[in-house]
């Protein structure tokens, strides 16, 4: 039998980063950036000051559940699987998040800020929030802060419409709950009891799904009701982004009700928050205050 190549050790550390929100993460803040009307130089510096500080939160959560991952055999974890060491992700997690740190100095006071609080929200989820009722505090501060990041970006620092800072909170609850929901049965194991752990499956899953409309509902809103709401085709954009994301929700409440707790969950609310980003971008709503 041929041997399986050697991964590098920045591939390593790029799995050991949670990648694909990381990537969503990143692809949002720089979506909404560009939405605003920032400048290239600009949007391509939230997406550098928004992907370090996810890396870091990333390496930091798979540095500390090491032992735990190892415990339940996680075969998507390099360090569980001892490919690579935890002295290493761990110095990846603060080198990363110190390249966060200096990076949001550059966006103005109020964006820095932002960013800052959102990275520390991450950082206390993996440092022992997961673990209790409030473990969705720090999804509710990163996700609503996000907006602020990407909006605030600049020497003017505009705010955000506060439809927009309440869709991003909204959105953290989704996420939180369907990301954990696959894990629930390793995570009683080794003594996790969050916020989604304690409403169980079905209630976990159908509070992100309800979750998810509220969002997508509060972004029709804004855009159609908003001080300078959107019109002919940004409407129709509105509307059709909205109907797409109800039916993505209906999706996951179904996949919930039957018992299949899928990475498919989580998967439907990223594609849900790119498609209301998207759609957000296109139909030209206003996002500033």
């Amino acid at each position: 039998m041929t041997p399986r190549p050697r991964r590098s050790l920045p591939s390593l550390l790029v799995a050991s980063s949670h990648p694909g929100p990381t990537l969503t993460v990143t692809v949002l803040a720089a979506v909404i950036a560009a939405a605003v009307g920032h400048p290239v130089w600009l949007v391509v510096l939230v997406a550098l000051t928004v992907v370090a500080g996810q890396l870091s939160i990333g390496l930091a959560n798979d540095w500390i559940d090491a032992d735990r991952d190892r415990a339940v055999g996680r075969s998507d974890k390099p360090v569980a699987q001892g490919l690579v060491a935890v002295g290493t992700v761990r110095t990846a997690a603060f080198v990363t998040a110190g390249v966060a740190v200096v990076l949001s100095l550059f966006l103005g006071p109020v964006a820095a800020l932002a960013h800052l609080v959102l990275v520390a929200a991450g950082w206390a989820y993996d440092a022992g929030l997961k673990r209790t009722v409030w473990s969705v505090v720090p999804f509710v501060v990163a996700f609503g802060l996000l907006p602020v990041v990407a909006v605030s970006a600049g020497p003017d620092a505009p705010w955000p419409a506060w439809w927009a800072l309440a869709t991003g909170a909204v959105f953290g609850v989704a996420i939180h709950c369907t990301n954990v929901l696959p894990d629930l049965v390793d995570d009683a194991a080794t003594g996790v009891r969050g916020f989604p752990h304690r409403l169980g499956l079905r209630g976990a899953g159908i509070t992100a799904f309800g979750s998810l409309v509220v969002a997508a509902l509060l972004v029709l809103g804004g855009q159609v009701l908003g001080d300078d709401p959107v019109r002919g085709v940004g409407v129709v954009l509105a509307v059709v982004g909205t109907v797409v994301v109800v039916v993505l929700a209906a999706v996951g409440i179904r996949l919930v009700v039957v018992g299949r707790a899928s990475r498919t969950l989580f998967r439907l609310v990223i594609a849900s928050s790119l498609v209301l980003v998207v759609e957000l971008g296109l139909a030209g709503a206003r996002l500033v205050a």
